[in-house]
C-alpha cells in the first residue's frame, strides 16, 4: 500500500469484522530514535493459535468474498523493509493486537498518509463501535475517544455533517500541534 494509513484502515476493518466494540489506534513517532510505531488493538473475537499462525500468509483469509488476505502480510512487509519489526497477538474471546515498528530514516519507509481521513471514516461509518485514536510525536500527544464524544453530544450522531467537520478540524489541528503548529 502506498500509505500506512491504508494499512491501518485495512487492519481496523478486520477488527470490525471480528465484532470488536472498541478499537484503539495508536500512531507514535519518536524523532530521537527515528521510529514510528503503529498499533491496532481490539476487543473482538480473537484468533485461535492456528489462525494466528496463518494470518501472515497472503493466501489465508477468513473472508468469504475473496481467497487471499494481503492486509497483514503487506503491513508486516512495510515494517520489516525499513529494518523494523511486526508482531500480532491474539486470544480467543479477548481480542487482537497488531503492532508495527518502522525505521523512519529508511529509504523504504512508507509515508503515514492521511490518518485524519482514515480515523474520521472509521468513526462515521461504524457508529455502533467506539474508537480511541492516540497520536504522539516525541513528548507531544493527543487522544480522541468516541465514548467521550458520545457522552458530550448525547443524541447528536457522530456522522452528522457538523460533527464530521468538527472531527476533521480537531484531528488536523491536534496533529499540526504535535509538530509545533505546522506539518
Amino acid at each position: 500500500m502506498r500509505e500506512l494509513s491504508l494499512n491501518v484502515l485495512d487492519v481496523a476493518q478486520n477488527s470490525i469484522t471480528a465484532g470488536a466494540s472498541l478499537i484503539t489506534l495508536s500512531v507514535l513517532e519518536d524523532y530521537a530514535s527515528d521510529t514510528l510505531e503503529i498499533s491496532i488493538l481490539d476487543d473482538g473475537k480473537g484468533m485461535s493459535p492456528e489462525q494466528l499462525e496463518s494470518v501472515r500468509d497472503p493466501f489465508f483469509t477468513t473472508r468469504t468474498t475473496r481467497k487471499v488476505g494481503m492486509g497483514i502480510p503487506l503491513f508486516k512487509l512495510a515494517a520489516e523493509q525499513t529494518g523494523g519489526k511486526f508482531d500480532i497477538t491474539s486470544e480467543v474471546g479477548v481480542g487482537t493486537e497488531v503492532h508495527a515498528l518502522f525505521k523512519t530514516d529508511s529509504v523504504d519507509f512508507t509515508p503515514i498518509g492521511d490518518m485524519c481521513s482514515t480515523v474520521v471514516m472509521l468513526i462515521t461509518m461504524n457508529l455502533d463501535r467506539d474508537f480511541i485514536y492516540r497520536r504522539s510525536y516525541g513528548e507531544n500527544e493527543f487522544t480522541l475517544d468516541t465514548r467521550e464524544l458520545k457522552t458530550i453530544l448525547g443524541e447528536v450522531p457522530l456522522d452528522s455533517p457538523e460533527v464530521v467537520e468538527w472531527l476533521k478540524g480537531y484531528i488536523t489541528e491536534n496533529e499540526q500541534n504535535l509538530y509545533g503548529g505546522a506539518k
